[in-house]
């Protein structure tokens, strides 16, 4: 499974419909675990409105994801993929 971190920001008609939030937020989780993925979110303060903590099996996954979250219109994203301390360590013991 691959880590991501998705930092997410509303658009004008997400914040314009933020009572439906909760709602998006069940359907997307919905989502999430039909594609065989798990999801933490959180709401912050600051730059951006929500991260999420995402495990998937594969970024062509995240990928349809994300496109299909995108599509909505509600909010837009950037996401970084993550390794565990163990996973780039291995990485790292690969290096010449």
């Amino acid at each position: 499974m691959g880590h991501y971190i998705i930092l997410g920001s509303y658009t004008e008609q997400g914040i314009k419909n933020v009572m439906d939030s909760p709602k998006r937020d069940e359907e997307a989780r919905r989502m999430m675990e039909k594609s065989g993925g798990k999801m933490q979110l959180y709401y912050t303060m600051g730059e951006y409105d929500f991260i999420a903590i995402i495990e998937m099996r594969s970024d062509e996954d995240l990928a349809r994801f994300l496109l299909q979250v995108g599509r909505s219109g509600n909010v837009r994203t950037k996401t970084l993929k993550a390794w565990s301390e163990s996973e780039i360590h291995k990485v790292m013991s690969q290096l010449p």
